[in-house]
């Protein structure tokens, strides 16, 4: 209790913090020379050791990558995939103590022309590239993103998927790889450089991009491409596995933008270790276990190459789109809180695909994300409220006119509303489609019949990045393809439904 002849002016002791011991927490005798969490200081032998043991662990862990099996690297240049690329080399390397068995190969998708970059800012990034991947050894393939524009129709069709192996396979295969290792597994080494891309080509990708009104919707069409681009690589090239480079703290801010643009379903697919959604393509992603610092600190300690490529968020807002938001608000609350990037990552590894979703028949899956389809919700649903409310806001009375309806602002709400050309589609002749009358939209218009019949083959998520684009028209030509079939296929099935026996006849 304070008492009136107390004396304060003693001075004040501060309280002893507890100091990082600077001794290595492994071998105990090396000096600290990196700390990863608070208690965790590893010296620069024990370092490397815990990085290396921790890819092969995870690899180790799912038994996806089989002995002879080809795997392509997706390498964009950034910090993690190239420190992907220093960690698959030294497995490969002849002193590597449990060495890695698959094939690699590397792929770099050139999305330059998307971001705007001249020819150039390009080729200068690709040759500094080019000079890291023939220091591996291993064959590479350049390929820009333009080349989304040519591609199939297969690739939006899931291929057939492998037959599941026995519980043994892996073991015999590792032994049949061993066995065969005398006669001599030999790499062709194969090198593609990036081939000259038509301006024109470049002009219709920016328009394509361009289209999208909002960056969130431009960085998830961006991201569908890239995707897209991958798998038909890996198919045309022979490889049966595609490595990426997402680390635990991009997947901690992936699963909560996921969750914002209502990508609810997909998550254990967008940020599990594997993803089978292709068919007979796997995506793997052995840098989930390692956070950015973690990666930081090897490549800088070890001197693994990087580029910087600028990207569509690059030098925006934090409250430029979702995903650049939600970055913002993981990575400061991470700077307070260490154990944030960790909570997120670990609740994504409770989540499983449920089998509806892995086995899901062909027309049943999303036409851009590859996903089950999540919209055959019942009548009382938030999803079927959605859609009526959007309904009802898009539909005019009848005989209404926008000279009859007294409005503050005459600007168009949304710019989807509005014909890609700013007017009707056959107003040039001086005459009106007449589909504008009655709310039905024109038929040149995003919102249009040819809109709705698309967004019907998409799941949640993907239709609201299709809203937010200007006109459904300038989709590459595969996508829009294999949309015309499957509404064909699904009008034959309305018109033969009759006469179709059901599966448990």
């Amino acid at each position: 209790m304070c008492q009136v002849d107390e004396d304060y002016h003693e001075p004040l002791q501060r309280a002893e913090v507890p100091s990082v011991s600077k001794k290595c927490v492994k071998c105990k005798e090396g000096t600290a020379a990196v700390v990863i969490r608070a208690g965790d200081a590893f010296c620069r032998g024990c370092f490397k050791e815990y990085f290396i043991h921790k890819f092969r662990a995870v690899l180790g862990k799912h038994r996806v990558l089989y002995p002879g099996e080809k795997v392509l690297l997706a390498v964009s240049g950034g910090p993690s995939s190239c420190s992907m690329l220093s960690q698959v080399q030294e497995g490969l390397s002849e002193n590597a103590h449990k060495k890695l068995r698959f094939l690699p190969g590397i792929v770099f998708i050139d999305e330059g022309g998307a971001v705007g970059r001249s020819v150039e800012d390009r080729r200068r990034t690709a040759a500094e590239l080019q000079a890291v991947f023939k220091a591996t050894g291993f064959p590479f393939l350049v390929v820009p993103l333009e080349q989304v524009l040519d591609l199939p129709s297969s690739v939006v069709a899931a291929a057939a998927s492998p037959s599941e192996r026995a519980a043994g396979a892996y073991k015999a295969a590792v032994g049949h790889f061993i066995q065969s290792e005398g006669v001599g597994v030999t790499l062709e080494r194969e090198e593609t450089a990036a081939a000259d891309v038509q301006e024109s080509s470049t002009h219709l990708l920016q328009q394509l991009i361009g289209s999208a009104t909002t960056l969130t919707a431009r960085e998830d069409l961006l991201n569908t491409l890239r995707q897209h681009l991958l798998v038909h690589t890996a198919r045309t090239e022979g490889y049966s596995k595609v490595m990426l480079g997402d680390t635990c703290t991009r997947l901690a801010v992936k699963l909560l933008s996921s969750i914002s643009l209502g990508r609810g379903a997909q998550l254990a697919q967008d940020t599990g270790f594997s993803d089978s959604r292709y068919g007979d393509i796997t995506l793997v992603r052995p840098m989930r276990d390692y956070s950015a610092k973690e990666i930081a600190y090897y490549n800088r300690m070890f001197c693994v190459p990087s580029v910087f490529i600028p990207s569509l968020d690059t030098k925006t807002a934090d409250k430029s789109s979702i995903q650049r938001l939600t970055e913002s608000f993981v990575t400061r609350l991470q700077a307070d809180f260490p154990s944030t990037v960790s909570t997120i990552y670990r609740t994504s590894e409770k989540l499983q695909t449920c089998k509806s979703s892995s086995t899901a028949d062909h027309c049943d899956r999303c036409l851009l994300c590859m996903c089950a389809l999540d919209t055959a919700a019942e009548n009382a649903s938030a999803f079927q409220a959605t859609l009526i409310s959007e309904q009802l806001s898009q539909t005019k009375a009848p005989g209404a006119t926008s000279a009859a309806i007294p409005r503050q602002n005459p600007a168009p709400l949304e710019p989807e509303f509005t014909a890609a050309t700013g007017q009707c589609c056959s107003s040039g002749g001086g005459e009106d489609c007449g589909k504008a009358v009655g709310g039905a939209g024109c038929c040149s218009c995003a919102t249009g019949p040819e809109s709705t019949g698309l967004r019907s083959l998409l799941c949640y998520s993907c239709q609201l990045t299709i809203r937010d684009m200007s006109s459904v028209e300038r989709l590459p030509h595969y996508i829009l393809s294999e949309a015309q079939r499957r509404q064909r296929r699904s009008q034959m099935r309305e018109e033969i439904g009759e006469f179709l026996l059901d599966e448990g006849d």
